[in-house]
């Protein structure tokens, strides 16, 4: 037992935990449903799609839901616009399955768009906010999207490539200053108004759409090893049961040091997220937007992550919960104006997306007493969060992403897809409610990824003999970048396209609190010249700014290969790490 834990636990095992939690006729009861030709597990008393999420928050409807500088919205004048625009959407055609995107930074429009779209019956897809605007373009024109909702930094990016995405008929800007001479472009103010505004908004009634649990809802955008996005088509299902796992995984660290896990309370105090993940991301938007909408919460949100302005905001607010990435706990733990601030509202600090330090467990306890550390595992294929480690067990066991949901399965196998003894290293293998059907307009990679409801991971992994499971590597080349997914192919791609480039290789440089970095080795072609800075221009000319190397480290020579020509990185590192680097 490590330092931290509590004495005598584990009270049950992961197993007996499960099987009280999910047993009939309790709130968490497991059935079993057919789905796309498959048998999973499923949550039976989960709402059947997101319309009844939506539904169920109007009781809160006086509470405080949005909060960004000076713009506040309730909950129920956050609810009167996200109807206003489902009715304006269908207004303007939309119909069920029609691609409406999504493209701004974290406004409280964001989720005005996303729930409009999802009322009115479309199949919103949010897009990264940090691509460039060629990135932008191809994901409208992959999705089909007939409407954009986009905050005006991001029209301004992507503006000269609207002409290219033929299945485009309307524009809602939001936040522009001057009007824009463009007929398909209207302002996302003329539907709703500005955000103190919305509480004056008349109600309107819920659109009269069809929807059911397996019914596409939204397409999230994964990077791909090729450069091309792949999108992750997901259901009402998968959404729903995520939420309903995170709520087995509270449930089951009470179980497990013994206690009685308490009963919902409508009237308790209201949790408050200092969201500072953005939107557009799995995590983001089913791990925190949803859920905290459901619960009643507040969302305190920055223009952008600053942990300077964070911290007096995060006192103003009474912030309970925060987190996203491990680079957000650490940049507030080693703050040096902390204990400024009175910051006892907070009671959990979840994280995942990137290599997180053991270490950092301890710290948050020692700084938050009342706070129950937590992080996690998952990929936008599987709807955010698949696997999770709370409280004491983490405590106990802090270099793993934690276990399953009860809803859920992994396994670990080996290169022919044959399941590995507990400790063996092998791809992580996931099925579950959560596991999307596949990707969009894409077949050849989602019969590569999806087989009879397992998605392979692309992870590396091994799991101890009490399940919990354990991230040692990246099957597929990627580096994380603060909780950002970045394919080493696609920069490598980027530098080799620069004449003076011979060779080219980027790999992971360990950061403490974003985990790690892109650093790029390149050996130029004879005679030529260039510079780091240079090449990290040339990059940014391609890419968006978070893949953009960090370091640019010159090799005299061919960089090492193995017998079948592939650059071998494991040797590359070693040989950086060597003092005269």
């Amino acid at each position: 037992m490590t330092d931290g834990a509590t004495p005598g636990f584990p009270a049950l095992s992961i197993e007996r935990a499960h099987a009280l939690l999910t047993a009939p006729g309790t709130p968490l009861e497991i059935g079993e449903e057919t789905i796309r030709g498959v048998k999973m597990k499923v949550w039976k008393a989960a709402p059947p799609t997101l319309r009844e999420i939506f539904m169920a928050s109007e009781p809160f409807g006086p509470r405080d839901h949005l909060v960004l500088e000076d713009d506040r919205a309730t909950i129920a004048s956050f609810r009167a616009a996200a109807l206003k625009m489902a009715h304006q959407l269908i207004a303007d055609g939309v119909k069920k399955g029609d691609r409406i995107a999504v493209v701004m930074r974290n406004l409280p429009e964001w989720p005005v768009a996303f729930w409009g779209g999802v009322l009115a019956g479309a199949i919103v897809t949010p897009l990264n906010a940090w691509w460039t605007g060629a990135e932008l373009e191809y994901g409208l024109k992959n999705s089909g999207a007939s409407i954009l909702l986009v905050d005006i930094e991001r029209y301004e990016r992507v503006r000269e490539h609207l002409d290219n995405c033929p299945d485009l008929r309307k524009i809602y800007v939001t936040r522009a200053r001057e009007e824009i001479a463009d007929p398909r472009v209207a302002r996302f103010e003329s539907i709703v108004g500005a955000v103190n505004d919305w509480g004056a908004i008349a109600p309107l009634p819920l659109p009269n759409v069809p929807l059911a649990p397996d019914d596409d809802v939204t397409i999230f955008y994964t990077s791909g090893t090729t450069g091309h996005p792949k999108g992750a088509v997901i259901s009402h299902r998968n959404i729903i049961s995520n939420i309903f796992n995170g709520l087995a995984a509270q449930a089951r660290s009470f179980l497990r040091r013994g206690e009685m896990p308490p009963a919902p309370d409508p009237n308790a105090p209201q949790r408050a997220m200092l969201i500072s993940v953005p939107f557009f991301h799995a995590t983001g938007c089913f791990a925190v937007m949803i859920p905290t909408l459901l619960s009643g919460g507040k969302l305190v949100m920055q223009r952008r992550w600053d942990v300077d302005h964070a911290l007096p905001l995060m006192e103003k607010e009474r912030v309970s919960h925060f987190g996203g990435v491990p680079t957000i706990a650490w940049q507030v733990l080693e703050h040096p104006k902390i204990d400024q601030y009175d910051l006892s509202a907070i009671e959990g600090v979840s994280y995942g997306g990137a290599p997180a330090a053991p270490e950092l467990v301890n710290r948050i306890k020692a700084r938050f007493p009342k706070a129950q550390p937590g992080q996690g595992w998952g990929m936008t294929e599987t709807s955010a969060t698949a696997v999770s480690n709370n409280s004491e067990d983490y405590a106990r066991k802090p270099a793993s992403c934690g276990v399953p949901a009860p809803s859920g399965e992994a396994k670990i196998v080996d290169d022919k897809g044959v399941e590995l003894p507990r400790g063996e290293v092998g791809e992580l293998w996931y099925k579950g409610p959560i596991v999307v059907r596949g990707y969009w307009q894409n077949e050849q990679a989602t019969k590569e990824t999806f087989v009879d409801g397992w998605v392979k991971t692309g992870d590396l992994a091994k799991m101890d003999e009490e399940g919990f499971i354990y991230i040692v590597d990246r099957a597929k080349d990627m580096l994380i970048r603060g909780g950002e997914n970045i394919y080493c192919v696609e920069v490598e791609n980027a530098l080799y396209d620069h004449p003076a480039v011979m060779d080219a290789a980027v790999i992971g440089k360990p950061h403490q609190t974003l985990g790690e970095e892109p650093l790029a080795v390149v050996h130029l072609k004879p005679g030529a010249e260039a510079t780091s800075d240079q090449l990290r221009h040339h990059v940014a000319q391609k890419l968006a700014a978070f893949k953009v190397p960090v370091e640019v480290i010159f090799w005299p020579e061919t960089l090492p290969r193995n017998a079948n020509g592939k650059i071998v990185k494991k040797d590359l590192k070693k040989m950086i790490e060597q003092p005269q680097f």
